[in-house]
This record gives C-alpha cells, structure tokens and sequence, in this order.
C-alpha cells in the first residue's frame, strides 16, 4: 500500500511485521515489533490525532534507540558509531518533523512515515541484524536463531 504525499510521488505506506523482520534476539526483535506498530499507528492517524500519534512514536524512537545505543556502547559493538549515527539522523529528523506538525503541517509527517517505511526494513537487514548476531554471541556465546515462516 502507499499513500500520496505530492503529486507525483507516492510513499510507502504501512509496514507489515513479518517473519522477515525477526532478528533472533528477542529482546531486538521485541522492540523492532514495537516500531512496527508505533509507525503504523502514525500512517493510520487522522489529521486531528497526528500529533499526539507523532509525539508516542517519538517516545518509543527515542528508547528504542537508546536501549540499541547502550547495547552497542556497554559491549564495544565495532561498527557502533555508523549505527549510533543512523539513530541520531532518524531523531533529528523527527524533531523537524514534530516542529512542522506543531506549526500544522501535517504532510510532513505523513512523509516521514513513508520514509521510515521503506528505511526500517533496511536499517534491520543491514546494522540491526549485525547488531542481533553480536548480542547474542556476548549474551549466550551462540549465533541467533531465527524460524521464518513461509507464509508466500
């Protein structure tokens, strides 16, 4: 599904959890659940409940990456900073974005959650998924095990 932000240029829309967001380690894949949920409830907001849909998914962004952050931090994860740096331009995007919503523009909103979107599925593949296999290794001295379903 996508959603129409300008003429010409169409947006993700929802994103639906899947089995291939599932990291392996429950405690990521717990709150990775989580931003799921909270971007949906943003995409699904009306005009009216955009800022208060905004400011809980703001909330949970701050913690999640922060909880990620930390991890990274009290382990030594090595490629930490190019992750801390994602986390940081997400949030600094949100920050914008609440100002322009609060001046009542709320298209730009409606542009940040199709960018988060297309971005999340990516950002757990690629940093998140490396960030799975070294908690798990420090945590349990294992490798994260993950069962998809084949749901296609």
């Amino acid at each position: 599904m996508t959603t129409e932000s300008s003429p010409g240029l169409v947006q993700p829309g929802p994103l639906e959890w899947t089995d291939s967001l599932l990291l392996g380690y429950p405690p990521l894949d717990e709150v990775h659940r989580e931003f799921v949920e909270c971007l949906n409830a943003l995409h699904a907001a009306s005009d009216a409940d955009l800022p208060e849909r905004l400011e809980a998914f703001a909330r949970h962004a701050r913690s999640h990456f922060a909880q990620e952050d930390r991890w990274m931090t009290e382990t030594v994860f090595p490629p930490r900073e190019c992750h801390m740096d994602e986390h940081a331009a997400v949030l600094a995007s949100l920050g914008e974005v609440q100002q322009q919503v609060a001046a009542g523009h709320c298209a730009e909103a409606r542009r940040l959650a199709g960018a988060l979107s297309d971005w999340f599925p990516k950002h757990t593949a690629h940093l998140d998924s490396a960030l799975s296999h070294w908690m798990s290794k420090i945590r349990w001295n294992a490798k994260p095990l993950v069962f998809r379903r084949n749901l296609g």
